[in-house]
């Protein structure tokens, strides 16, 4: 879902919405709400593969290898055994999708069980407890309304007719806390590193822990049926989810326990150079370190990929990336160095691809939202962060061979 919910979602373009998830409900505007329904004939599912091509292929330059350029369809095996949802408007033009592969249906295929690392789970529930969502996308005529919700509205609507325990999907870092208030965790050490996809967190989300969902103020709180004293999580997920994740955040941890971490992590920098938050008070980092995430990263991840529409800047706190242009490696990246602010500065997309090229990469990844929102409304926090920036940029430039 979230691939863009990853979950199964795909970004479906709420880009830069590291936002609350209720507040994009509050915000969300009064345009006529499209009928969601399940894809059954051809025409609907010819749609369906159109937008999608129209979505990753031509706007987000991804799975180029998998299209079908000709008809400019974007199909795929797991099609033929998953629920696909459309969003029809009132002139019949579908303008959102979904699709929901569930193990109650058919085996869930190997691909997904590796991408999602769901061994751990199957080996110890039913497939039929298991669910994974992919392929969210509306188009740009509805993006920033609540569509996308309804979306996950019927498919939790899916989930609760059948018990589902476990929802699966995953998500660009950028997007993180938009789905982390959601109600979804992180679960594994090992991220998707994919060629087509670039770099996706794996995500969980536990239906039926209502607790949970109010703890993080979802606004799917209301939506996940409360089954009362017979609610159930299964027994495994605890034992899972104690073993850690490749992520900390405020969300997932006691803040106590997270800011101490990523005051340890900044401590540790070099000052022997510019630094991000150089000259700047404990209160003003601490603002631009909201709803910002750490990330662990092994060697080969593609953390940035050329072409990629999000703008969220990222501290590296250790180990080495490199800055490539195909194959070619045009920087190297190093405990204290900002990446991504080229694309945050100048509004565009990714220009340069950007890898792991060790295992002990950790990356302190920045809401855009929030710095964008220093921007405008605390002068004295932004000049001392776009100054800092600015040495930073001349700095590579230096090292930069004639």
């Amino acid at each position: 879902m979230l691939e863009s919910l990853a979950l199964g979602i795909e970004p479906d373009k709420l880009r830069s919405n590291d936002s609350e998830p209720k507040q994009l409900l509050e915000e969300a505007m009064s345009t006529p709400a499209p009928v969601i329904k399940p894809a059954k004939v051809d025409a609907e599912k010819n749609a369906i593969y159109r937008l999608r091509y129209d979505v990753y292929v031509r706007e987000m330059n991804r799975y180029r290898n998998a299209a079908d350029h000709e008809r400019e369809f974007l199909r795929e095996p797991e099609d033929d055994i998953s629920r696909l949802y459309c969003a029809v408007d009132n002139t019949y033009n579908v303008v959102g999708t979904m699709r929901l592969t569930w193990g109650g249906d058919a085996p869930i295929p190997e691909r997904m069980i590796a991408q999602y690392d769901l061994e751990p789970f199957l080996a110890r529930i039913p497939s039929e407890q298991i669910i994974v969502g992919e392929r969210f996308m509306v188009t740009t005529a509805y993006r920033g309304t609540d569509l996308i919700f309804r979306l996950f509205k019927t498919y939790l609507e899916l989930v609760n007719e059948h018990r589902i325990q476990l929802i699966f999907g995953d998500c660009e870092p950028h997007l993180l806390n938009l789905y982390l208030g959601l109600g979804f965790r992180t679960y594994t050490r090992k991220n998707v590193n994919s060629a087509e996809t670039g770099y996706l967190i794996p995500l969980v989300m536990i239906p039926e822990d209502i607790d949970y969902f109010r703890q993080v103020s979802s606004p799917l709180a209301n939506i996940v049926k409360n089954f009362g004293e017979d609610c159930r999580t299964p027994a495994c997920v605890a034992d899972i989810l104690a073993k850690g994740s490749a992520v900390q955040s405020e969300r997932l941890v006691s803040k106590q326990e997270y800011w101490s971490e990523v005051h340890q992590a900044l401590s540790r920098l070099t000052e022997s150079r510019p630094l991000l938050f150089d000259g700047m008070s404990e209160q003003q980092i601490e603002h631009c370190l909201s709803k910002s995430n750490v990330i662990e990263c092994r060697r080969g991840d593609r953390i940035i990929k050329k072409g990629n529409t999000a703008q969220n800047m990222y501290v590296a706190l250790s180990g080495t990336l490199e800055v490539r242009d195909r194959d070619n490696v045009v920087g190297v990246i190093s405990a204290g160095d900002v990446v991504g602010e080229m694309a945050f500065l100048l509004n565009t997309a990714r220009t340069m691809d950007v890898v792991a090229a060790t295992d002990d990469v950790r990356i302190l990844s920045l809401s855009e939202s929030i710095i964008k929102e220093i921007m405008k409304s605390d002068p004295e926090s932004a000049a001392a962060l776009l100054l800092n920036v600015s040495k930073m940029l001349c700095l590579k430039l230096l090292k930069r061979p004639a």
